[in-house]
């Protein structure tokens, strides 16, 4: 199993327990999320969303309902095989390398839920961004929706069981040399699994060098999925519009 790896998120997000664990998240808020960030960037129905990092597909197939031309990216064939299912004329999914420009431009280019950070290379993180603002077009507008990390690391939640599809999950998280990490074991057909997600505590000074190193424009900082104004105490969200 993976004890740890600077590439944790290429095997992990590739195993079914990646979605077991995570079957219960709250689809309702990330439909809404979508809803009030396309009315904030007054995108037009019919324009192309690149949603970068896009796991199995459920925010690029919301926006696809609302009108949108989506493409789906990520680095995990099983989760693109699973979101491939729903493709169609103005919908697709593809396994792609975020820290590489993309082949097309877009209106707008989304990484949300924090899909950011997982690089130990401060390259590929700045790479990332660069990316990003290469696969926008003239008018085109960038979203990272990132953790709050003070607030993250002050609310941490050190250890805790979830039961899961008979699947009991022990997680313990704490925050070391600059990531934030979760370490999760469970057992399953008497096999026993440890996987560790490592992301880096990248707070809003760094991600403004990183613009400042890719000739990007901070438009806005928001600190929930509402778009309430960023608070680095109590703002569970780090959102960045950018171009």
């Amino acid at each position: 199993m993976l004890k740890d790896s600077t590439m944790w998120y290429a095997s992990w997000f590739d195993t079914p327990y990646y979605h077991v664990l995570y079957k219960d998240r709250d689809h309702t808020e990330a439909k809404a999320f979508m809803d009030t960030l396309t009315n904030y960037l007054s995108l037009q129905s019919d324009e192309k969303i690149l949603d970068l990092a896009c796991g199995k597909g459920r925010h690029s197939i919301y926006l696809n309902t609302l009108g949108y031309n989506v493409t789906g990216v990520d680095l995990s064939k099983n989760s693109i095989e699973y979101a491939s299912q729903f493709e169609n004329e103005t919908l697709k999914f593809e396994v792609h390398d975020m820290c590489k420009p993309y082949s097309e431009k877009f209106s707008a280019v989304f990484n949300l839920f924090t899909s950011f950070g997982y690089f130990d290379s401060e390259e590929d993180n700045l790479n990332t961004i660069k990316a990003i603002k290469s696969d926008l077009n003239e008018k085109g507008v960038g979203v990272i929706d990132f953790m709050n990390v003070e607030y993250v690391i002050n609310t941490l939640v050190p250890e805790e069981t979830k039961i899961v599809d008979n699947i009991t999950f022990n997680i313990k998280r704490y925050h070391k040399e600059g990531y934030i990490i979760k370490e999760i074991r469970f057992r399953d057909n008497d096999e026993d699994f440890f996987f560790t997600e490592r992301v880096k505590s990248i707070t809003l000074n760094d991600f403004q060098n990183y613009f400042s190193k890719a000739n990007i424009d901070l438009l806005d900082i928001f600190g929930d999925y509402q778009l309430k104004k960023f608070n680095v105490k109590n703002s569970p969200r780090l959102i960045l519009i950018f171009k």
